[in-house]
């Protein structure tokens, strides 16, 4: 993807005013990099139902985000965002997603650095991921490693592959 020039970027918390603008650039994401890795129904099924009202409703839950926002093209945008939330005990989880005029250009790793310093102030030993085939090759280079290949169940009730991944976060 060519690079886009980003502007007065910046990565914070999020707050539950953000939600529909985090909805917004997950959706981006899915569109933008979802189709090198999965078919039309797969990526249209992946994007189904997620509204605003999905981040708020796990912001209440407990998740955090953290959204890295920055001006293109004149237009203020949530470029990004990465999440922590608890799966057991000392594992937490995490997801990353970036715009497709973001991608690849370190705000994906700055966010996830974000998400796994957070889940380790807060008690976290490793991170447990299910990766889709599009984020496996960032999570890789992020010291996450393969645990299995499978599939799981989007919102919808849709299966995609995915690939199981964790991190020890002594590292971080």
């Amino acid at each position: 993807m060519a690079s886009t020039k980003i502007e007065q970027l910046e990565i914070r918390q999020a707050d539950p005013s953000d939600a529909e603008a985090i909805a917004e650039a997950h959706r981006d994401s899915i569109h933008s990099i979802g189709p090198e890795f999965y078919p039309p129904a797969d990526v249209q099924a992946w994007q189904d139902g997620l509204t605003g009202d999905v981040y708020g409703k796990a912001m209440r839950a407990g998740e955090v985000f953290f959204i890295a926002t920055g001006t293109v093209g004149g237009r203020r945008l949530v470029l990004g965002f990465a999440s922590d939330y608890g799966v057991d005990g000392a594992t937490h989880g995490t997801s990353v997603y970036v715009r497709g005029v973001a991608a690849r250009q370190g705000l994906g790793t700055a966010l996830l650095r974000r998400a796994e310093a957070y889940a380790l102030a807060n008690g976290a030993e490793r991170i447990h991921i299910e990766a889709s085939l599009a984020g496996y090759e960032f999570y890789r280079a992020n010291g996450y490693t393969e645990t299995r290949r499978g599939e799981t169940r989007l919102m919808s009730g849709h299966p995609i592959a995915c690939v199981s991944m964790r991190k020890q976060l002594a590292s971080v």
